[in-house]
C-alpha cells in the first residue's frame, strides 16, 4: 500500500477486508479526493476481535524476548518506510511535512521503547510468613480495543499497539474516520515482521458505526480512546457496562502561565509552537496565555508578532501551519471567534489570504491571539481545536493558579519564570497530568507518563507507567 493507492480497507488476521460500501477520503488543504475508504461496522469488528482472540491464545505465551524482538524490528521497518508513512500522514492530517516525519519517528519510538523495556518489567515477591511464598504476576487482559482521534493517527495507535503488544495482549483498532490510512499501513508493517496473524487488526469506518460495535463488543477486554470528553464518556459508560478498564484521554484546556521574571524572548517560540502545532488540533495545545500584568502588553506584542510571521499552505509543501482537518471544523473554530464578548482580537481570526488557487477551498484559519478575555467564558473554557489562544492577566501568584484551575480541564500546564522555588510551588498546586518549567513538551516524550486530571481523562499511557494500565495483577500464594 502506498500514497497513490485509491481505496482503503480494514486489515483483519493479516488480510485486507473490503467492506460493502465506501466513503470519501478527503485531503483538508484542498477539498479533494484521496480515495474512497471502507465503511467497516459489526461484522468486521466481530471478524476483527475473533481474530485477535486466536492470536492471543498464542501471544499471551511468548517470551519476552520474542516480543522484544519483533516490536524492535517493527521499529526499524516503520524508519525504513519513513517517507512514505509521513506523506500519508501529512495528506490525511493536513500537517506540515516535518510534523508528519515527527509523529512516524515517534511511532517508531514507541515500538522501540517498549521493546527494550519489556524484558525488564515483572511481578513482586511479598516477604509474609516463613512458610509462605507469595508473588505477583502481570499478566495480560487478552483482546484490547483502541478509538484514536484524528489529529496524530500514528503516534496515538503507535503507543497503544506497542504497550498492548509488549504486554501479551492483542489489539483490534479503529482509526478515525477522516486519517485511515497510516494505521492500515502500520497494521502491514506489524504483520510483515512476523507477530501472529490477528495480532493487531485495524477496522475502518465511522465511530457511530465501528467505533460503537467495538466499545461494546463483549470480547474486548480493555478499552482505550482518545478524543473529546463527551465521546469519552460515552466509551466509559461503554466499559462499565460490561465492567472493563479503559484509558481514557480527553479534551484539554492548557495553560502557560507567564511570570514576571520570565525570559519572554526565550519563552515567545514555546507559546507560539504550543498553539499552532498540528493547526492546534492538539489536546494539550497552549490554549491559554496567563500573563502577569507588569509584563502583559510585551508578551501579548511579541507574541501577535511571531504568530503574524507563521507561514501557511499545503502540508506536503512544510510550511509552519497546515489547515484544519475539514470545513467543518473550520466553521467550528470561527464560532468560537464570533463568541468573544469584549474581548480583542489582536491577530488572526480569519481565512488566510493570498494562497495558491488550490488552497482557496482548503481548511485553513490564521494563527489567533485574542487578548483581554473573561475567564468564564466560553473560548476561555471549552476547547476551540485551532490555531488559537486566549491571553488573560494575573495580579499575584494565587490568582495565577486559581486561572490556571479554572477549567474542567487539566492536561498539561507550563510554568514560566526563573525563580525555581516558585516553580516547585506552583506545579504542586496546579491540576494537571504533566506541568513544565520554562520549556513546553505538548504532551512530551514516550517515556513521560501521559494523561489527565479531572475531565482530561483517567490512567496514563507512554512510559513505563503503561505497562500497568495493560496488564493485571495476578497474587499466587504457595504454603512451602
Amino acid at each position: 500500500m502506498n500514497a497513490q493507492i485509491t481505496q482503503t480497507t480494514s486489515f483483519i488476521g493479516g488480510r485486507h477486508v473490503p467492506s460493502l460500501t465506501t466513503y470519501a477520503n478527503v485531503d483538508p488543504a484542498t477539498g479533494e479526493h484521496l480515495g474512497d475508504v471502507s465503511r467497516g461496522g459489526a461484522d468486521e469488528v466481530d471478524r476483527a476481535v475473533k481474530a485477535a482472540a486466536r492470536a492471543q491464545q498464542e501471544w499471551k505465551r511468548s517470551s519476552t524476548e520474542q516480543r522484544s524482538k519483533l516490536l524492535v524490528t517493527t521499529a526499524e521497518v516503520i524508519r525504513a518506510n519513513r517517507d512514505e508513512m509521513a506523506a500519508l500522514e501529512s495528506e490525511d492530517t493536513g500537517k506540515p511535512l516535518t510534523q508528519a516525519y515527527a509523529d512516524v519517528d515517534v511511532c517508531a519510538r514507541y515500538f522501540e521503547f517498549y521493546g527494550h523495556t519489556i524484558e525488564s518489567y515483572y511481578g513482586h515477591s511479598i516477604p509474609m510468613a516463613e512458610d509462605m511464598h507469595v508473588y505477583t504476576r502481570r499478566e495480560p487482559y487478552g483482546v484490547t480495543g483502541h478509538i484514536v482521534a484524528w489529529n496524530y493517527p500514528l503516534q496515538l495507535i503507535g503507543r497503544a499497539a506497542a504497550t498492548s503488544l509488549a504486554t501479551g495482549n492483542c489489539a483490534v483498532a479503529k482509526p478515525a474516520d477522516e486519517t485511515p490510512r497510516s494505521t492500515v499501513r502500520l497494521a502491514e508493517l506489524i504483520h510483515s515482521v512476523g507477530f501472529p496473524a490477528g495480532a493487531f487488526n485495524v477496522v475502518t469506518g465511522k465511530g457511530s458505526e465501528a467505533g460503537a460495535a467495538l466499545a461494546a463488543h463483549p470480547g474486548i477486554a480493555h478499552l482505550g480512546f482518545v478524543g473529546s470528553t463527551q465521546v469519552g464518556s460515552q466509551i466509559a459508560h461503554a466499559a462499565a457496562d460490561r465492567v472493563i478498564p479503559t484509558v481514557l484521554e480527553l479534551g484539554g484546556k492548557s495553560a502557560n502561565i507567564v511570570f514576571s521574571d520570565a525570559d519572554v524572548d526565550a519563552a515567545i517560540p514555546s507559546l507560539v509552537r504550543s498553539v499552532i502545532q498540528n493547526a492546534g488540533q492538539t489536546c494539550s495545545a497552549g490554549s491559554r496565555l496567563i500573563v502577569a500584568q507588569d509584563v502583559h502588553a510585551e508578551v501579548v506584542e511579541k507574541m501577535a508578532a511571531a504568530m503574524e510571521k507563521v507561514t501557511i499552505g499545503y502540508g506536503i509543501d512544510d510550511p509552519m501551519l497546515g489547515p484544519l482537518i475539514s470545513t467543518k471544523q473550520q466553521s467550528r473554530v470561527e464560532g468560537f471567534l464570533s463568541d468573544i464578548g469584549n474581548a480583542q482580537i489582536v491577530t488572526g481570526g480569519t481565512r488566510p489570504e493570498g494562497l495558491a488557487e488550490d488552497l482557496v477551498g482548503g481548511a485553513f484559519i490564521t494563527p489567533t491571539l485574542v487578548d483581554n478575555v473573561s475567564p468564564g467564558s466560553r473560548i476561555a473554557q471549552e476547547e476551540v481545536f485551532g490555531p488559537v489562544v486566549v491571553a488573560m492577566t494575573f495580579g499575584d501568584e494565587e490568582e495565577a493558579i486559581s486561572l490556571a484551575n479554572g477549567t474542567d480541564y487539566g492536561l498539561v500546564s507550563a510554568l514560566w519564570t526563573q525563580n525555581i522555588s516558585r516553580a516547585h510551588r506552583v506545579a504542586a498546586e496546579v491540576e494537571a497530568g504533566q506541568i513544565f518549567v520554562n520549556t513546553y513538551g505538548a504532551g512530551g516524550g514516550v517515556e513521560l507518563p501521559f494523561g489527565g486530571f479531572k475531565k482530561s481523562g483517567y490512567g496514563r499511557e507512554k512510559s513505563i507507567e503503561a505497562f500497568d494500565e495493560y496488564t493485571q495483577t495476578k497474587t499466587v500464594v504457595v504454603k512451602l
